[in-house]
């Protein structure tokens, strides 16, 4: 396997989170990666005190955590193998994320399917 697809499968496992920052980004308003992280902190502590309190909500979405972005990604390696690459470090993070969302029982924080994302946020509206 020649080094630029080890490089592609190692930049996809953490460059994925990217939708993470973009996030923060639009919630406060600010490029600043500082602002980013405490945003994300003060979440997490949301977040615990819902679960204290037995409330199971969702998070924040994230778009490169979809199935369908992954789907998407995979498809497209069929077209160019570096893509393929880029799947397998999705895979790999999003393997990773599942197992840390069971372990710490927060597994239904997150939305994994973005026509369900869209259909909900559709009905709201």
């Amino acid at each position: 396997m020649p080094f630029g697809y080890l490089v592609l499968i190692f930049l996809a496992s953490f460059l994925i989170d990217f939708d993470h920052y973009t996030n923060a980004v639009i919630k406060n308003k600010h490029l600043s990666l500082k602002k980013a992280f405490d945003y994300h902190k003060k979440k997490r502590e949301e977040e615990l005190m819902d679960i204290s309190k037995g409330i199971r909500k969702k998070g924040d979405f994230h778009l490169f955590h979809t199935i369908e972005f992954h789907a998407a990604i995979g498809i497209l390696g069929l077209i160019w193998s570096g893509f393929f690459y880029i799947f397998i470090g999705m895979l790999f993070h999003s393997l990773l994320d599942v197992s840390s969302l069971l372990f710490t029982g927060v597994f239904h924080r997150r939305e994994y399917f973005f026509f369900n994302y869209a259909r909900k946020k559709l009905r709201r509206n």
